[in-house]
């Protein structure tokens, strides 16, 4: 799981950091099927982000605190667990709001969102003291230099401004939808055929 003392990726605030990522039909991966991604990095030395759209079904946050050994001192409202990609599946990663920050572990996203791994917040969660909303991802996506950028063009993916209201206010099976919404198309209407003119 999240292990103590360890910290997100750095990252240069460039390219689609702080985008969604929004698979197009036909994209050949079916681990991405009609998903949506949150980038949390992308530079000239690769990207990184969080599949936020596919529930991880076999662990609940109460499991994984149950399983680290971290009490729940009094009801509090925990995040939903997801899939965040096919990268280090026993890692996690908590997307949150901007209103939480641990120095020196949480990863500051175009100033609206934070993305902590380690232990800590999993603790201030637990006791109320968490940020105002969260999701918990188990691995993340990840692609090496100029992968992404050859992806896009192969007409895989959209991008789309991320906001608090797709991230963390619409169900996880509408998100996609609601991406697609942002930029004014209608997912009846996508095609898995790519063209250019």
């Amino acid at each position: 799981m999240i292990k103590p003392g360890e910290d997100t990726p750095s990252a240069d605030a460039e390219f689609l950091e702080g985008k969604l990522l929004v698979a197009m039909p036909g994209m050949g991966d079916p681990r991405f099927d009609r998903s949506v991604i949150f980038m949390c990095a992308h530079s000239s030395e690769g990207a990184m982000g969080l599949m936020i759209n596919k529930r991880a079904e076999e662990l609940t946050f109460r499991e994984l605190l149950d399983q680290l050994d971290i009490p729940v001192a009094h009801p509090v409202q925990t995040p939903t667990v997801y899939f965040g990609g096919p990268v280090e599946h026993g890692r996690g990663f908590v997307l949150h709001s901007a209103d939480y920050s641990t120095t020196g572990s949480t990863m500051s996203v175009r100033n609206s969102f934070g993305v902590t791994a380690t232990l800590s917040i999993l603790r201030d969660i637990a006791e109320g003291r968490g940020p105002r909303a969260a999701l918990l991802t188990l691995g993340y996506a990840g692609w090496a230099p100029g992968q992404l950028e050859q992806e896009i063009q192969a007409n895989g993916w959209l991008t789309c401004d991320a906001d608090e209201a797709i991230v963390f206010d619409t169900a996880p099976e509408k998100r996609w939808a609601a991406a697609l919404s942002r930029i004014g198309i209608d997912p009846r209407l996508l095609s898995a055929e790519g063209g250019r003119a």
